[in-house]
C-alpha cells in the first residue's frame, strides 16, 4: 500500500474517530443517528462528509443551519491520514503491520482527546487496545519470533508488565503524595500499550510521558495558570509515547532489554 492510499484511508478513519471523541464520553451511540452537524442536528449528506475536503469547502460551516463547525474535525483527519502514511513510510515490508499499528495509533489519539477534555479514559479504548494488541501479535516485529505462541505470549506479558508497573507507581505515589497519582485509566492505557510494544515499549511509553508531562505541568505553574494540587490529563502524554513505539523503541527501556 503506498503512503498516499494509506492517508485516505487514514483520514476516513478520522472521520470515524472524531464520532468517537464525541460520542463516547457521553455514551452515545457509535453508530445511530448518523453523522450529523452537533449544532442543528440536521444529517449531513454524504458529499459534504468527505474527510478535511467539505470542511474546507464549505469553509468550516453547516450547509443547513451556517453555524461554525470545529477545526478540530479537518485536524483530527489529517492528523490520523499522516500517522497512517508515515506507518507505511517507516514499515514498507510489513504494511499489514502498518495498517494494525494505524488502527492502534487511531485508539491512542481518541485518548488523547477525551482525556484532555475529559480526564477520563474510556475502557472500551484500553481494553480494545488490550485486546487487539494480542489478535495482532503474530504480525508484531517488535515481539520476537520462534514458535507460533511466542509473540502472543510476549504480548501477554507485555501487558501485564504495563499494568504491574502502572499500578504500583499509582500506589507509591498515593502514598507519599497523600492522593491519587494516577489514575485507572492510566493503569489500563499502559497495559494496552505493553500488550503492543512488549514490557520495553511499556516503560518507554511511562518515561516518555512522564517527561512530556512533567514539562507541561511546570509550565503551568510558572506561567501561574495551576497550581501545585490541580490535576493534569496523563493520557495525552502517554498516547504521544506510545505512538513513538510504532516507529522505534527508544533505549529508555535498557533494564529489560
Amino acid at each position: 500500500m503506498s503512503a498516499a492510499i494509506a492517508f485516505l484511508f487514514g483520514a476516513v478513519y478520522g472521520s470515524f474517530l472524531n464520532v468517537v471523541v464525541h460520542r463516547l464520553p457521553r455514551e452515545e451511540s457509535l453508530v445511530r443517528p448518523g453523522s450529523h452537524c452537533p449544532r442543528c442536528r440536521k444529517p449531513i449528506r454524504w458529499h459534504d462528509n468527505v474527510p478535511i475536503l467539505s470542511w474546507l469547502i464549505l469553509r468550516g460551516r453547516c450547509r443547513a443551519c451556517r453555524k461554525a463547525i470545529s477545526p478540530r474535525y479537518p485536524a483530527v483527519e489529517a492528523v490520523m491520514g499522516a500517522l497512517a502514511a508515515a506507518l507505511q513510510l517507516r514499515w514498507p515490508e510489513n504494511p499489514a503491520w502498518a495498517g494494525a499499528a494505524a488502527l492502534a495509533g487511531g485508539a491512542l489519539l481518541a485518548v488523547a482527546l477525551i482525556d484532555w477534555e475529559t480526564f477520563l479514559i474510556p475502557d472500551e479504548l484500553s481494553g480494545g487496545l488490550i485486546v487487539a494488541g494480542l489478535l495482532f501479535s503474530p504480525l508484531n516485529p517488535y515481539l520476537g519470533g520462534g514458535a507460533w505462541w511466542a509473540r502472543p505470549l510476549h504480548s501477554l506479558l507485555g501487558g501485564l508488565f504495563g499494568f504491574a508497573m502502572t499500578f504500583a507507581i499509582a500506589v507509591v505515589g498515593e502514598w507519599i503524595f497523600k492522593k491519587e497519582a494516577l489514575g485507572g485509566g492510566d493503569v489500563k492505557l499502559l497495559a494496552g500499550v505493553g500488550a503492543w510494544a512488549g514490557a520495553v515499549g511499556a516503560f518507554d511509553c511511562m518515561m516518555i510521558g512522564s517527561f512530556l508531562g512533567a514539562i507541561y505541568g511546570v509550565s503551568l505553574l510558572v506561567a501561574g495558570r495551576a497550581k501545585r494540587s490541580d490535576p493534569i490529563p496523563f493520557g495525552p502524554f502517554l498516547a504521544f509515547g506510545a505512538l513513538v513505539n510504532f516507529f522505534w523503541l527508544m533505549p529508555l527501556g535498557w533494564p529489560l532489554i
